[in-house]
């Protein structure tokens, strides 16, 4: 079935390339960047002037969020348009568990299966030069981007961080760097040129960098730049990871350069997010509570930034709820590449976003009454992270159900962002309305509930914390 839809879409994208110039599209996702960790989104200490001019060039939407806590169920939503719990992919990979669980997590699927139809596979079918330059994080062996429409793979395994982002980094899938060589520069080095190599033809160019994702390892000239620039009161103070956000940002620059001097920027769609919120305490997420691996906005929440030369009002910003899986059929209409329709069930695909072009346009609006996330996992080993939860938000409100004990809490967002007035008992109308949704929702779309654990022993914590030595800290030339 997936080889007969590919099929087809390769011929329409023949007939396509004829008489018309498709959009190049260029979508970036940075890896644990936190709500406000551009200066555009709020940061007092960051230094992030290409993005910032992405925003001011296209849309900036105030209340986007991943599609999970934590990055392979994000990236694998991105992918495909789906909730995670759709397609069990619910975990970073290959996740972990805590010593003592009250509850079991499912027979989750480690890998983005194949019959997944991939937005490079359909980009790809329609005419497209394909990469993935980056972090990968969704499988091995036959689960790599070769086998879903990449016809580039630089970087990309199933690791979840680099080993370091200082050379040599030791990634099999990127050909090693001179002692000292910066990562980060090198991924933006390597998107960079192919653009230039692509120029010729549409491109699909994924670029899921590592940054700014653990080992906080700035570049020795950055750090020494945020050491000089700290002074008291500041919200965000972390200097490696400063640095590092500034790389990023750099390497961003890299590829809007190579647009603009190969007179592409016109032609180019560029979208940039974040997989889940930012990590505490590495850095902070202004206003909302704790940060990744959360059930509450800190783990969620992140930006996202659209620039559509020609159409986006610059400097516009969206305060519609969106989430990850509307960047599929958003991007789909953009270029004006035909979705996938299958009567499969893995292989249908961008089933659960929503194409956000009518706001992109400033022509109109979207209808969505809810956003749902399910996470039957436990992230005991973040500051502030959850053991198994689902959520729903409808409206203004969010209700979490965490399914230990199966309580529930009720926020009003737009009352209280930083989720700090639990209105589940002032208003149990309310919060039975929302879990009997949230409940129905997961019937819906299949999702896998934990079991009980038999050995439980109710005598003992679930999990004991535990110090991590510090590692030694390599420095770049």
């Amino acid at each position: 079935m997936k080889l007969a839809i590919l099929f087809l879409l390769s011929s329409f994208g023949i007939l396509q390339s004829s008489f018309s110039a498709q959009p190049n599209v260029v979508l970036i996702l940075a890896d644990d960047l936190g709500w406000s960790d551009l200066a555009c989104y709020g940061s007092d200490f960051y230094e992030t002037p290409h993005l910032d001019r992405l925003a001011r060039e296209g849309m900036k939407f105030t209340q986007n969020y991943a599609a999970c806590t934590v990055c392979s169920p994000t990236r694998s939503a991105l992918m495909t348009g789906k909730y995670p719990a759709r397609t069990h992919i619910t975990d970073w990979i290959p996740g972990r568990m805590p010593e003592n669980p009250k509850l079991l997590v499912p027979e989750w699927t480690k890998f983005l299966p194949l019959d997944e139809i991939t937005l490079a596979e359909v980009f790809k079918s329609a005419g497209y030069a394909t990469a993935s330059i980056g972090k990968w994080h969704l499988g091995e062996g036959e689960h790599v981007p070769e086998k879903q429409g990449f016809d580039v793979n630089i970087a990309g395994t199933n690791s979840g961080s680099p080993p370091s982002y200082i050379a040599p980094w030791k990634i099999p899938t990127l050909t090693e760097g001179k002692d000292g060589d910066y990562l980060t520069d090198r991924l933006g080095e390597e998107a960079a040129a192919f653009v230039v190599r692509s120029k010729n033809k549409p491109f699909f160019l994924y670029l899921p960098h590592f940054a700014v994702h653990t080992p906080v390892q700035g570049r020795a000239d950055l750090v020494k730049k945020y050491e000089a620039k700290l002074k008291p009161g500041l919200m965000h103070t972390n200097t490696g990871y400063a640095a590092m956000m500034e790389s990023l940002d750099s390497a961003v620059g890299r590829v809007l350069a190579a647009l603009e001097e190969n007179k592409l920027t016109e032609n180019t769609l560029v979208i940039f997010t974040s997989d889940n919120g930012g990590r505490v305490p590495t850095t902070a997420n202004k206003s909302l509570r704790v940060g990744k691996g959360s059930a509450y906005e800190g783990g969620l929440r992140v930006p996202l930034i659209v620039r559509w030369p020609g159409v986006t009002k610059p400097g516009s910003i969206s305060d519609t709820p969106t989430i990850t899986m509307d960047v599929f059929p958003t991007l789909l209409e953009m270029t004006g590449v035909p979705p996938v329709a299958s009567s499969s069930t893995t292989g249908a695909s961008g089933r659960d976003g929503l194409n956000l072009v009518p706001l992109l346009r400033g022509s109109g609006t979207i209808i969505r009454s809810e956003l749902f996330w399910h996470y039957p996992h436990h992230q005991h080993y973040q500051l502030g992270g959850s053991m198994p939860f689902g959520a729903i938000r409808s409206g203004d409100f969010k209700l979490i159900e965490f399914y230990n004990d199966m309580h529930v809490e009720l926020y009003d967002l737009k009352a209280d962002l930083g989720e700090q007035h639990d209105l589940a008992a002032a208003q149990p109308e309310k919060a039975k309305q929302l879990r009997e949704r949230l409940h129905a929702w997961r019937n819906e779309i299949g999702a896998q509930m934990p079991l009980p654990n038999p050995n439980y022993d109710p005598a003992k914590p679930e999990h004991v914390p535990t110090p991590v030595s510090p590692k030694k800290k390599r420095k770049a030339k």
